[in-house]
């Protein structure tokens, strides 16, 4: 089986990484806690005129190295592969990349090791990639192509409402949902 896993909120912990450099940055400003997000794109929790400040926070150097692991993700990713299975990263880029694609790359090694970057597709479609399933915490993947794969929703507060009955898997139940 090949299985896809999204990078952000789903093998590296966006949210808490985000809020961390967000309060040491601009202590002064509000923060909206992980729990209270309803929108995907972090941005758009925020009131439009603090909206440049949340970008640059992560488009800032070391924000996508300096992300820690959400538990129990990479021991997840291990023993999918230990299973026999496929596993690649399917992540997207952000449009100014200067940091992203490198730091992305670096947070692979340092926690699944150099050959693993073997193993990460870079892509503004996923829906181009092949694949039996794609872990992704985005409610909705659009792209220009039926994807291939299922896409099981990995569970984050902003997409709770929105799994129109797809599976929802975290690094918990991962093994039930995706019955391996």
């Amino acid at each position: 089986m090949i299985i896809l896993i999204d990078q952000d909120s789903t093998l590296a912990d966006w949210e808490s990484g985000f809020l961390d450099n967000w309060k040491k940055d601009h202590p002064n400003e509000i923060s909206i806690a992980i729990e209270q997000r309803t929108q995907f794109e972090t941005c758009l929790d925020y009131p439009e005129h603090l909206r440049d400040k949340v970008e640059s926070t992560y488009h800032a150097p070391g924000f996508f190295l300096n992300l820690k692991p959400i538990p129990g993700a990479i021991e997840a990713v291990r023993k999918m592969i230990r299973l026999g299975h496929h596993v690649f990263i399917c992540t997207a880029p952000l449009s100014t990349y200067e940091y992203c694609i490198v730091e992305k790359y670096q947070w692979v090694e340092k926690y699944l090791g150099r050959d693993f970057t073997k193993r990460i597709i870079m892509t503004k479609d996923k829906t181009l990639i092949h694949g039996d399933i794609l872990i992704d915490d985005k409610p909705e993947i659009i792209g220009i192509m039926k994807p291939t794969w299922e896409h099981v929703l990995f569970e984050a507060p902003y997409n709770r409402n929105r799994a129109n009955g797809r599976k929802i898997i975290n690094w918990s139940n991962w093994r039930e949902v995706l019955q391996l």
